[in-house]
């Protein structure tokens, strides 16, 4: 891809070189990129006309920008990279909280913006989508913080420029901000000899980080094992387990690294979440004379029930994406995967931990009982089986869930750190594209699901037939639990007929059922299950009726928030 490919054009007989905005598409489907997510507008039209002719790369327009870089989000989480398509100025800021949840969730995303042509910003031109005042550097600078990396691309420096940002955002793991005038991008690239940088070790500091993370292994009378969420965005869920199989130690989760391997492995400890964990699974975590994060584990205020837990970092060693910390020490310019194959090739001291698998929590209630949170996350449990994915919204959805253990197979998506209310349902649609042999099963909220539920109709337009459930319980439960007065009117909503949602928006095909008891629910679980298409369940549930996680933290309110002054 480095060299431009020149294209025939048989009626005229010419050869003509690749423009820039082809280039960009192409190298990036390269990448291993089938998809671009995208809202369609002047300035990004050659980008668009770009991905609508290739062969390689199929133009999914979403509702708006929000959904499209939270889609982006998803399918990169699948697919280890994905591409965002939108117009200079009001598209890219409509896009930048999703693209900035991709970065602080370590999903690589390259958001590309078709900024007004070069020769116009040159005589300062007044034009749309700007601020009226001939500077068209405005929203360079906060669309690039965004993003681990950008470049502005011209003729010259397309090819180099790529290089050097795909090799930046695949060594962060996070999204990268290009920009091509609309001119630029219609104009033939300058070719370059550039070789793609892939990241890699230093073998020196990868045998001085391996040498001394064996010596504190040795010394361990105990070990636990963090694998972190990053490990599954970069694919390594294999090479994860064959390291900790090696080790022989148990290893837990947290809410966001939920089934990253299976929760039925003999050597899973359980999750991991502060005060709430169970007794056994904290005491091997905070209790373990060495805790081993690979990948660079999150403890935040969601994963650790409040800051509820008692950790000493004095005992961690993290192997982050491209270094390790041993205490105040820091070794740069390891790779993680290449820690993780070292780790697979030690044997272990001693008999490898196992503990007693827990078996599914049982499905509980009678037909003709109302709908309770107690009943119902069993039921999605039981539900899911190997072979899906399931996205989680922020709040109830994923407090819910993420404590239930899941069947073997089951892959969890939720956006945890970030925690952007909306996310789950374009990001559910991400995911399906990404994977359609496995099937998508989207877990959220009415609140949330307001915010993004137009995508639905993208949905079925591209045929990704996700099983949604929304939970409609008059509001933001999610809010009311986080404060002491929760019947405050800003926590309400208008009341939609969500179960009308799929046909409205396009998806006449689509099972659909709004359910109120328990034998309601089972039965249109076995139809969604069934159907071939996509499937849409209303939950009537009650108002104030939260899972014991969200009931724990309205209970901490002054440890997650600070004192009242």
């Amino acid at each position: 891809m480095n060299e431009p490919v020149r294209q025939s054009d048989a009626s005229s007989r010419t050869v003509k070189a690749v423009s820039v905005a082809d280039y960009i598409v192409e190298r990036l489907a390269a990448e291993g990129i089938d998809h671009c997510f995208g809202v369609a507008g002047d300035y990004v039209f050659p980008i668009c006309d770009a991905v609508d002719s290739s062969a390689k790369v199929k133009w999914i327009g979403c509702s708006n920008e929000l959904n499209a870089s939270y889609a982006a989000d998803g399918y990169a989480r699948i697919r280890g990279v994905a591409m965002l398509a939108t117009t200079y100025g009001v598209g890219e800021l409509s896009a930048i909280n999703g693209v900035m949840g991709a970065k602080a969730e370590r999903s690589l995303v390259f958001h590309i913006v078709g900024m007004p042509s070069y020769q116009n910003q040159r005589v300062r031109k007044i034009a749309h989508h700007t601020l009226g005042d001939g500077v068209f550097g405005n929203f360079v600078a906060l669309s690039a913080r965004a993003a681990c990396c950008h470049a502005v691309i011209h003729p010259e420096n397309c090819v180099v420029e790529m290089e050097r940002v795909i090799a930046e955002a695949r060594r962060n793991n996070q999204p990268a901000y290009i920009a091509v005038p609309s001119d630029y991008a219609l104009s033939p690239v300058v070719s370059a000899d550039v070789k793609p940088i892939v990241p890699r070790s230093n073998e020196a500091a990868l045998q001085k980080a391996m040498a001394i993370i064996a010596e504190r292994i040795n010394k361990a009378k105990s070990i636990v094992v963090f694998p972190a969420f990053t490990i599954s965005r970069l694919g390594l869920q294999k090479e994860a387990q064959k390291a900790i199989e090696a080790l022989g130690c148990p290893f837990v989760t947290t809410l966001m690294e939920k089934c990253l391997i299976d929760e039925g492995h003999p050597q899973f400890g359980g999750m991991y979440a502060g005060a709430v964990s169970e007794a056994k699974t904290r005491q091997i975590v905070e209790g373990a004379d060495l805790v081993l994060d690979l990948g660079g584990v999150n403890l935040n205020d969601i994963t650790t029930a409040a800051y509820s837990g008692h950790l000493d970092l004095s005992r961690f060693i993290t192997v982050g994406l491209d270094d390790v910390m041993i205490g105040d020490q820091v070794i740069p310019n390891v790779r993680l995967e290449d820690i993780l194959s070292e780790l697979a090739k030690l044997k272990p001291s001693s008999a490898p931990y196992k503990g007693k698998p827990q078996g599914l929590a049982p499905v509980n209630g009678r037909p003709s009982d109302k709908i309770t949170m107690a009943a119902l996350y069993p039921r999605y449990a039981a539900f899911l089986r190997a072979g899906d994915t399931v996205v989680l919204e922020t709040g109830s959805s994923s407090l819910g869930v993420t404590p239930t253990i899941l069947p073997d197979g089951v892959r969890v998506e939720a956006q945890v750190l970030w925690g952007s209310i909306g996310w789950a349902t374009p990001a559910a649609f991400g995911v399906a594209l990404a994977d359609p042999r496995r099937r998508t099963i989207l877990i959220t909220g009415e609140g949330s699901h307001q915010l993004t539920a137009n995508d639905i109709g993208a949905m079925g337009r591209f045929g990704a037939n996700v099983i949604v459930f929304v939970l409609n319980n008059s509001g933001y439960l999610i809010e009311r639990a986080l404060e002491e007065n929760p019947n405050w009117t800003y926590n309400d909503l208008a009341p939609w007929n969500y179960a009308e949602l799929p046909k409205t928006l396009g998806c006449a095909d689509w099972f659909t059922a709004r359910v109120t008891t328990l034998g309601e629910l089972d039965e249109a679980m076995k139809s969604a299950r069934a159907s071939k298409s996509g499937a849409y369940i209303e939950i009537m549930g009650g108002k104030m009726d939260m899972p014991p996680a969200l009931a724990f933290a309205h209970g901490q309110l002054k440890a997650m928030y600070g004192d009242t002054p």
